[in-house]
């Protein structure tokens, strides 16, 4: 059933682009970056030039801003301080900022890259909140209506499509199971699961994909400039 709010009329349309996407759609090439002994040595080097390095983080600010909205970065061995290499790739893509606490089930960081470092074997499960939107759009209009109001302290809706950039985030503080419209369970469809190695990377924007929380991998937070928390709907996040 839909929430019984009071609704103001939204011109609702289905998304499109890349940030659209079904987990048996993509490509492993839509998925991993492989990266090799070059990449290891001038994340450990701490100091120099770091030409691929910098390549990479063009190559992950075009996935995370516009594209699939996530990139899994393979080839790196098991450190013994697993943030570091976060860090380094991290100072090339933002400001970092305060992950979350281990509570819940999602990632609900308020930033726009999420960097997830495999600590042990583990398993990934990422969602395109782009395709939930579009499935709701045909399933229940009207509970998609009410998760574009803002809810909950700070007063934030749950989907966004200001000024052309979309912008999702589902926090059960906010939303919790009780309000959720009926359709949505249907609407979150079958996850892209991804294995992790152990010194994995997974790079990600929590708006874009809605991503279970990886036991045990070490985190980074970090807010890009221009953010998609500048919009006049998640400034309240900042």
């Amino acid at each position: 059933m839909s929430d019984p709010l009071n609704i103001a009329p939204l011109r609702l349309t289905p998304l499109l682009g890349p940030i659209l996407w079904a987990a048996g759609d993509l490509a492993p090439n839509e998925q991993m970056i492989p990266l090799g002994a070059e990449h290891a040595a001038e994340l450990e080097a701490g100091t120099g030039p770091t030409p691929r390095l910098d390549v990479l983080a063009e190559e992950l600010r075009s996935r995370l801003d516009h594209g699939r909205g996530f990139a899994l970065l393979r080839g790196l061995p098991a450190a013994a301080e697993p943030e570091a290499a976060l860090r380094v790739i991290g100072a090339r893509l933002g400001e970092v900022v305060p992950a979350l606490p281990s509570g819940g089930s999602r990632h609900v960081e308020a930033c726009d890259a999420l960097l997830l470092r495999a600590t042990a074997p583990g398993t990934a499960r990422l969602r395109s909140a782009a395709a939930i939107h579009n499935v709701l759009l045909k399933a229940d209009r009207a509970g998609l209506a009410a998760l574009c109001q803002p809810r909950g302290e700070p007063a934030v809706p749950i989907f966004s499509h200001e000024g052309g950039a979309f912008a999702a985030r589902w926090d059960d503080a906010a939303l919790p199971p009780d309000r959720l419209p009926a359709a949505l369970e249907e609407a979150l469809g079958e996850p892209l699961t991804l294995s992790l190695r152990t010194g994995d990377i997974l790079a990600l924007n929590p708006f874009l994909v809605w991503a279970d929380r990886v036991p045990g991998a070490a985190v980074l937070a970090l807010r890009e400039n221009p953010s998609r928390l500048d919009t006049a709907a998640f400034a309240a996040l900042r």
